[in-house]
């Protein structure tokens, strides 16, 4: 009976959801906690046939790509911040990095020996919301978490990323 798997025929469980790595710039991004879905969706548009126009006719219209989220503890590392302030600088418009705002990423799911199960390439990424520090609360019983909020143009998978071989 086909499980879904080529290359782990024993394996009947799906890659759990947490292990996963960002990278940009050619390293993987420290610390990163939580990402939101990877989603994208495109309009309906619907029209009517003159001879036929008791029914409707669907064709895809744009499609949108959702921005997700990166959460993380706070840490010493930057790279967070120093994105988001390439985006917008304290130092105003003038400031704005209009070359390297943008960085092309890949989300990886890993499968739980760490290997690649999947990839997906992450096009024309920006940040559009930095949230440097939590609502501090002295009673909380937690670690204070910095986001940021990508856009992006577009993703697709990556087809070079194929299934692991777990027997070894």
């Amino acid at each position: 009976m086909p499980n879904g798997f080529q290359v782990n025929a024993n394996r009947i469980d799906p890659y759990k959801t947490y292990k996963f790595q960002l990278k940009w710039d050619g390293k993987t991004v420290l610390g990163v906690l939580k990402t939101t879905v990877l989603k994208r969706a495109t309009n309906v548009i619907t029209h009517h046939s003159g001879a036929e126009n008791s029914v409707d006719h669907k064709t895809p219209g744009r499609t949108t790509y959702d921005s997700i989220t990166l959460e993380r503890g706070i840490t010493w590392d930057l790279d967070f911040e120093a994105w988001a302030n390439k985006v917008h600088p304290y130092a105003g418009d003038t400031a704005m990095d209009l070359v390297n705002f943008r960085k092309e990423l890949a989300l990886e799911v890993l499968n739980e020996k760490g290997q690649v199960a999947r990839r997906y390439l992450l096009h024309g990424c920006w940040v559009s919301e930095y949230q440097a520090v939590p609502a501090l609360d002295s009673s909380a019983n937690a670690i204070a978490i910095e986001s940021i909020k990508i856009e992006m143009e577009g993703w697709e998978r990556d087809l070079s990323a194929t299934e692991p071989n777990e027997s070894h």
